[in-house]
């Protein structure tokens, strides 16, 4: 459930439509919020909604970051596996998690509405597809997801996915009817909007100095104002700086980057016929139709900061190797952004100690993900909700620092190399396939037509053979012809 980023459009609660609010003046609230980002402004979305006061502080400004810059997909499930959670947490613990990722999902679509949020643009659909040929495992995987997981799926047979996208790259897929996309920058200003409107205070510019946590009332200080709270709920990214810096450096900081195309005309509906968000299995390409001619696309990461810019003719390529019948295709806009991966591949929410929560690491994990998680914490602080505790497992786990991000790059680079692999052999045993069944029915069809000959006479049992010519008959070895009776030929003739 990888996300990516959307264009630098303004949103309706954007820092150039109205003027920022800092915090310059000392405050006391049951809740503080470190982090506008989707998490953070969850939380104090829900906070206010339950009756608690809540200020969420924002070192520069709503949506700046990773948040503001999402792909806009909306789906259950986590950055691990089903199964692999499974191996971790077992199956009970797993369908109690994924419930929750559900939660999270639906609490974004009754947000989402043009009555909340003007101009959200959703539309509906998103589809898994493989970059091998793998209907067994896709088979299992439908079985779980429905069964166990009570969760509406599809499977889509090869024939049916390249219907939609006219590629030979993909094989299987999954579609989630039920999933959507929407407009990523709009929603977290509008989401910001909602919180304000509950009663949360949200002051941008306020970047937190020192936070002393000990005690029932924390102690937060900032360049201007000093702040108390009963609870501190820690929703940064791996910009949270010198006072949380044992937080971020649990986090491995991932750029990835994404591009949206010139308009493409009706090249791209004749290329890609479906209209919701499109994801390969091995988390390489995630892409689709905006702006109904355009297409959006992410692809390359790093695990350090470039400019977007350099990766624009890298991504052009890709559509191409992916999608050969759009041609040459003009990219119009490059952006990229961080994102903070674990290293357990999980979300870190929950209680660090009395009255300080996190809720971090949404890297791969999914807008509806960072949603559950502000429910979740709101509610684990205002009625005692416990289910926060399903994510203890995944506790913080140092980053390596500067190897990290080495041996994440070298990690990353080793993974798409083996999924490019994997998916070459797998065309070229498709390709094999079909030269085999052409052979095999050009081989029928030789069969076919040397048994519609009409068969020669065979002679009735009881019947002599019909006698040849004798000039047909086979003579016995050494034997020279013998002339054709005829009275004028011979030696004497004269």
């Amino acid at each position: 459930m990888s996300e990516i980023y959307t264009g630098t459009t303004s949103g309706p609660d954007t820092g150039t439509a109205r003027e920022r609010s800092r915090l310059s003046f000392d405050l006391d609230v049951d809740i503080c919020v470190v982090g506008a980002g989707l998490a953070g402004l969850t939380v104090g979305l829900e906070a206010a909604r339950l009756g608690a006061s809540v200020a969420v502080l924002e070192g520069r400004h709503v949506g700046w970051g990773a948040s503001g810059h999402q792909f806009g997909t909306v789906m259950p499930g986590y950055g691990l596996p089903v199964a692999d959670l499974i191996a971790r947490i077992g199956f009970e613990d797993t369908r109690e998690l994924w419930a929750l990722s559900k939660q999270g999902a639906e609490f974004v679509r009754a947000n989402a509405s043009e009555h909340l949020i003007p101009g959200i643009a959703v539309s509906e659909g998103a589809l898994e597809v493989s970059n091998v040929d793998a209907g067994d495992q896709v088979i299992s995987r439908l079985q779980m997801l429905a069964e166990d997981f009570e969760t509406e799926v599809e499977g889509w047979q090869v024939e049916r996915v390249r219907d939609h996208l006219r590629t030979d790259r993909y094989f299987h897929g999954v579609y989630f009817p039920r999933a959507f996309q929407l407009d990523g920058r709009k929603y977290i200003h509008g989401l910001a909007a909602l919180a304000r409107r509950a009663g949360a205070r949200i002051f941008e510019d306020t970047p937190v100095v020192s936070i002393d946590s000990s005690g029932i009332r924390k102690r937060i200080v900032t360049p201007s104002a000093r702040l108390r709270a009963s609870h501190i709920v820690l929703a940064g990214n791996v910009h949270l700086g010198a006072p949380l810096r044992r937080l971020s450096e649990t986090l491995l900081p991932v750029w990835r980057y994404a591009a949206i195309t010139a308009p493409l005309g009706e090249r791209l509906a004749e290329t890609i016929a479906f209209k919701g968000s499109v994801t390969d299995t091995d988390g390489i390409d995630q892409f689709r139709i905006v702006d109904g001619d355009r297409l959006m696309w992410a692809s390359p990461e790093t695990t350090w900061d470039a400019r977007p810019a350099r990766f624009a003719s890298a991504i052009a390529r890709r559509i191409r190797t992916v999608f050969p019948r759009l041609g040459p295709v003009e990219i119009a806009e490059v952006w990229g952004g961080a994102v903070g991966q674990t290293v357990h591949g999980m979300p870190q929410i929950g209680q660090l100690r009395r009255g300080l929560w996190v809720a971090s690491g949404f890297g791969r994990q999914g807008l509806n993900t960072t949603a559950m998680a502000g429910q979740l914490i709101a509610r684990s602080i205002l009625w005692g909700d416990e289910r926060w505790r399903l994510f203890s497992p995944f506790e913080l786990v140092w980053a390596g620092g500067s190897t990290g991000r080495v041996a994440g790059h070298v990690i990353g680079m080793w993974g798409r190399g083996s999924a490019a692999a994997a998916g070459a052999l797998a065309r070229y045993r498709e390709r094999a396939r079909k030269q085999e069944r052409i052979r095999e029915a050009r081989l029928a069809e030789a069969n076919r037509q040397a048994g519609t000959r009409p068969p020669r006479p065979r002679p009735q049992p009881g019947r002599p053979r019909p006698e040849r010519a004798r000039s047909e008959r086979p003579r016995p070895e050494g034997s020279e012809p013998v002339a054709a009776a005829n009275p004028g030929a011979g030696e004497g003739a004269s």
